[in-house]
């Protein structure tokens, strides 16, 4: 995917203007006179705030944004000719590319969007030139248009506009020459867009999850390695299903992916190279082990391992080879490491209290603390990617997502399912990941939960799907 930025703004008379140097321009000139059909396309790199060296940081809160009214119209086609994305011709993509955009925004908590099939669908020159007075008729307030382009060398250009239909301003536009196959990624980049200008949050729906695809009965199941997009789409398996596969981790550069698979009852970890898709052997042992964990820096892989009946952390090189190193030495079970965005500290579950509660020391194995004092059992704890908050499986009765800070205050329940387990945060940080079983029958499914609590989604999946791992924003 080749990223298009043509022009950043910012609301009102506190408008900013951005620059960008250009990087192989690949068509027509930059801009040219902001017609779709005469934008250029070319790389670029990361653009920097003029006179703002820090950038701009924005937080908001979901209640300020719940009622903003986004009509998500159909993208437009100057020309509507079959692709290998659609053969019904780019003019039904430009509709399904509106609608992944759409699905994207509205199960984040944060929106009031409306999709295409509920609106009227702009001509290719309203793109750039919107009828206002039609979306003001429809109480939009935020406007997002689109177009589809199919290109000589068979690639397809996508454009994204965002509109302020009160001002009738342009806020920010964008745009992707993509493979056909590659159609769904431009549709949750200008879903990206949209998000992130509006809400000040960092990007997420360009991403991918791994997770473990289950099949066959409830005592003898089946657990393969598979991937797919952040809302379910492109699913593919990895591990073929010979060796059981459990706890998948995305590395921090989105490269490789470490697991635990187990063959003939001997636990190994690997690391599994997502571009070349060889697989290296980190380690392996006769005795128990689990949930392999990255850290920051790529550098290591934590995990937990049970020798004599006593379960401890250790590190060891993700490269391979080389002793691990143990980090817990108290007689009690200490499982499920996770690190600090910084790499300083290692959260993680362990039951010398004489239950499971959660604890943080520091990454070398020194300093333990005890952070969990509530109700209950704490179990899984992940660290969120910014930092200020600890996704957890709290064990009262019944298996609930929940939340803490790192000092283990402001509980707070996410969900309010019978065995909800295994957190998993998004890239930025404001969306938890968890599988789901239910009742007698051990199915498991995949879901997601905003920090409110108050927005869950179910993602489809062709299989039952469980240990569910959320990877970083897609380059």
């Amino acid at each position: 995917m080749i990223p298009l930025r043509f022009l950043t703004s910012l609301f009102g008379a506190a408008a900013v203007a951005f620059s960008a140097a250009p990087a192989a321009a690949q068509q027509d000139d930059l801009m040219g006179d902001l017609d779709p059909g005469n934008i250029g396309v070319q790389q670029v790199e990361e653009v920097a705030v003029e006179g703002d060296e820090e950038g701009i940081s924005v937080t908001v809160t979901a209640d300020a944004w719940q009622d903003l009214g986004i009509a998500i119209a159909s993208f437009a086609t100057n020309r509507d000719v079959a692709t290998p994305a659609n053969s019904a011709g780019t003019q039904a993509l430009g509709l399904e590319l509106a609608r992944v955009v759409f699905n994207d925004l509205r199960f984040n908590g944060l929106f009031r969007p409306v999709g295409p099939d509920a609106l009227p669908r702009p001509s290719y020159p309203e793109i750039t030139a919107p009828a206002w007075g039609t979306w003001r008729g429809r109480s939009a307030e935020m406007l997002v248009h689109g177009y589809v382009r199919a290109n000589d060398d068979g690639r397809l250009t996508v454009g994204c506009y965002l509109y302020d239909v009160a001002l009738q301003s342009e806020l920010v536009r964008e745009g992707w020459v993509v493979n056909p196959s590659e159609w769904r990624r431009a549709a949750h980049k200008c879903a990206d867009l949209v998000y992130s200008r509006l809400s000040g949050e960092d990007p997420f729906f360009d991403s991918r999850i791994a997770y473990i695809a289950e099949t066959g009965p409830k005592d003898n199941r089946i657990k393969r390695l598979a991937i797919m997009d952040s809302d379910g789409a492109n699913h593919r398996f990895i591990t073929n299903g010979q060796s059981t596969a459990l706890t998948p981790r995305y590395s921090p550069d989105y490269s490789k992916i470490a697991y635990l698979s187990y063959a003939d009852d001997n636990p190994r970890i690997y690391v599994y190279d997502i571009g070349s898709g060889r697989q290296t052997l980190v380690t392996q042992s006769s005795n128990p082990t689990f949930a392999p964990r990255w850290s920051p820096d790529g550098r290591w892989i934590l995990y937990s391992m049970a020798v004599a009946g006593n379960t401890d952390i250790y590190r060891v090189s993700s490269a391979g080879g080389g002793t691990p190193q143990r980090l817990t030495f108290s007689p009690a079970i200490e499982v499920g490491g996770s690190y600090s965005p910084d790499g300083s500290q290692i959260v993680f579950e362990s039951d010398k209290s004489g239950a499971q509660q959660c604890y943080v020391m520091n990454a070398d194995g020194t300093g333990e603390r005890r952070i969990s004092f509530f109700g209950g059992r704490c179990a899984s704890p992940e660290w969120s990617p910014r930092g200020d908050q600890i996704a957890f499986t709290h064990i009262v009765g019944d298996f609930h997502i929940a939340v803490m800070n790192p000092q283990g205050r402001n509980l707070r329940t996410l969900t309010d399912g019978w065995q909800d387990e295994g957190p998993t945060w998004a890239p930025n940080g404001r969306i938890v990941q968890f599988f789901r079983t239910e009742r007698n029958s051990g199915n498991t499914s995949i879901w997601q939960v905003d920090l409110t609590g108050e927005n869950e989604r179910r993602l489809d999946t062709p299989v039952g799907a469980s240990d569910p791992a959320w990877g970083p924003v897609l380059p």
